[in-house]
């Protein structure tokens, strides 16, 4: 008996060792993936940028614009080596523990063959049919009889677990030596691409210093540039918030309530818009089929000029030209700005939530007009001076600007 319950402990403690194993493997693993994700998407990120901002070789760029874009694409990078880095140490850090626990499997199966060894070799000195019933029958008493009999058959059984056990060491063994064996060749492939990477950093950061110079020669003038822009924006905004006010004001004239309230008065259908908006947040399409980010939310200062603060209340997208812009979510265009010196902007309400698009050559919706998600209404400005196709995106809540990040898939 004393045989049987050693084995069975035995059994217990290399299966939590594999249960522990196994779900700190998990853990790591899930980690990786997450890291991996990231790689993925910045490099999506990258490809997007040279397609959009550094394709067309032929088109002269301000050195102003050449610099934005640059500096666009280094942040990117900067961020897709810091990220593959991080992917490398860790895999090092698995090795060294897979190799640590490798060489204490390799222990345990040879410890285990050679116990099994033994118990087999003194198992065919003893074991047969003559001594096994003569042991039975030496018995004193018919229970004493019983007891031996019992003990035989679990003498047997724990020869067959023993040897199972071996079988699935040595399969955890090989998987083991299989993996360590992946994950060495991973980690060449990150250390190789990463060493690619560094160096167009470093040829990027090479040519933004020399730009910087140029720059440097004309900062009063982009200051100028500058502020002209962030003057231009505001006055959109402003346009824009008093629209938002105008409709929450007649939404609560409509309700027959407080005129002066910050906030819409939904009706039933408008407030189970607003419910279901909120229930897709970080799920929504972006506004745009391709783009990326060349611009982000809130305030911040400027890549050129440090000490020039810009606001955005949206996110900037460049996109491919000829690019149609999209609705978001359902909703209905509350209204459609277009002044002297900008270009037009839609306004599209979906309950007391407000998206709008900016910067369109086309317009392809009217005022009160129900639209669907991913409905184009309009086309997006491209830039003959620089060749660039940009749409300004922005989301409210009621009349505050929130950011488009959080609202759109993967932004």
């Amino acid at each position: 008996m004393r045989l049987v319950t050693g084995f069975s402990r035995q059994v217990i403690f290399v299966l939590f060792g594999l249960t522990i194993l196994a779900q700190t493997a998990n853990a790591q693993d899930q980690r990786q993936q997450n890291l991996e994700n990231q790689r993925k998407l910045l490099q999506e990120e990258i490809k997007q940028i040279n397609k959009l901002l550094f394709s067309n070789e032929k088109q002269k760029k301000s050195v102003l614009t050449e610099f934005e874009d640059l500096s666009l694409k280094i942040d990117v990078r900067g961020r897709l080596i810091r990220v593959t880095n991080e992917q490398a140490n860790r895999l090092t850090q698995k090795i060294g523990v897979n190799q640590r626990i490798i060489g204490q499997q390799r222990k345990d199966l040879e410890n285990l063959k050679k116990d099994y060894s033994e118990m087999i070799r003194k198992s065919y000195q003893s074991d047969s049919g003559q001594s096994r019933m003569m042991f039975l029958f030496s018995s004193e008493s018919f229970l004493q009889a019983y007891k031996r009999s019992q003990y035989l058959n679990q003498y047997t059984s724990f020869r067959k677990k023993q040897g199972e056990l071996i079988v699935e060491k040595t399969k955890t063994l090989q998987q083991l030596n299989t993996d360590l064996l992946a994950q060495k060749l991973k980690k060449e492939e990150l250390v190789k691409e990463n060493k690619t990477a560094q160096h167009q950093y470093k040829n990027e950061q090479s040519s933004q210093q020399q730009l910087i110079k140029a720059l440097k020669k004309k900062e009063r003038s982009f200051v100028f540039q500058i502020k002209k822009k962030q003057k231009k924006a505001a006055a959109i905004n402003k346009e824009i918030q008093r629209l938002i006010r105008e409709a929450i004001a007649a939404s609560n004239k409509a309700a027959g309530k407080n005129l002066n309230a910050k906030v819409f008065t939904l009706t039933p259908e408008d407030q189970l818009i607003s419910d279901n908006i909120i229930a897709n947040k970080g799920k929504l399409p972006w506004p745009v089929e391709q783009g990326v980010v060349v611009q982000k939310f809130g305030k911040q200062p400027h890549p050129i000029v440090k000490t020039t603060m810009i606001q955005s209340n949206g996110v900037t997208i460049a996109t491919p030209q000829s690019s149609e812009a999209r609705a978001v979510f359902e909703g209905k265009v509350m209204s459609i700005i277009g002044f002297k010196g900008s270009n037009p902007t839609v306004l599209i309400q979906h309950g007391n939530y407000i998206t709008t698009y900016s910067n369109l050559s086309e317009v392809y919706v009217i005022k009160g007009q129900k639209v669907k998600a991913k409905e184009k209404i309009g086309k997006v400005f491209t830039n003959p001076e620089t060749g660039k196709t940009k749409l300004k995106f922005s989301v409210f809540k009621n009349s505050s600007p929130t950011n488009p990040k959080s609202w759109i898939f993967r932004m």
